[in-house]
């Protein structure tokens, strides 16, 4: 069991930034024009040019937390840090979720609106699945330990 979730953990890796750059939405103003898309990445972007103080937040929240959850996970797996570590690191791993939730209001928000056009991309649900496997595999890390 350990070695399916330090596979899983380890996939994470390289799954959060293929998420990071995938498209989350496509957005435009009217329907008649092109859908740009939009990911965490380019969103990001965005938010350094108008908010830096929003985009430092985003930034911890989207990227480093699950990042370095992740990594504190794969510590423990590996037997670098110890276990009494898992609830702080799954306390960051759900600062992430505050991301999706944020993200899919604005889609709400902007549909709601009813002046332009928003479609979610895969990026979104790939972000989404990462999130919950992480906070899947911190839940899971503790019973797999045990039984070791």
């Amino acid at each position: 069991m350990l070695n399916v979730l330090r596979i899983a953990n380890l996939s994470l890796l390289i799954l959060f930034p293929i998420a990071w750059f995938a498209p989350l939405m496509r957005a435009g103003l009217l329907p008649l024009f092109g859908l740009n898309e939009i990911s965490v990445i380019t969103g990001m972007q965005a938010l350094w040019e108008s908010d830096v103080a929003l985009a430092l937040l985003v930034t911890a929240f989207a990227l480093f937390a699950p990042y370095l959850k992740t990594i504190g996970i794969a510590l423990v797996h590996f037997n670098l840090l110890k276990d009494n570590t898992i609830p702080v690191l799954s306390w960051i791993g759900k600062l992430a979720m505050a991301d999706v939730f944020l993200i899919a209001l604005y889609i709400v928000t902007f549909k709601g609106v009813g002046i332009g056009k928003v479609e979610t991309g895969w990026g979104l649900y790939m972000f989404t699945g990462c999130i919950l496997a992480s906070i899947v595999i911190s839940a899971l890390t503790p019973k797999a330990k045990a039984t070791v």
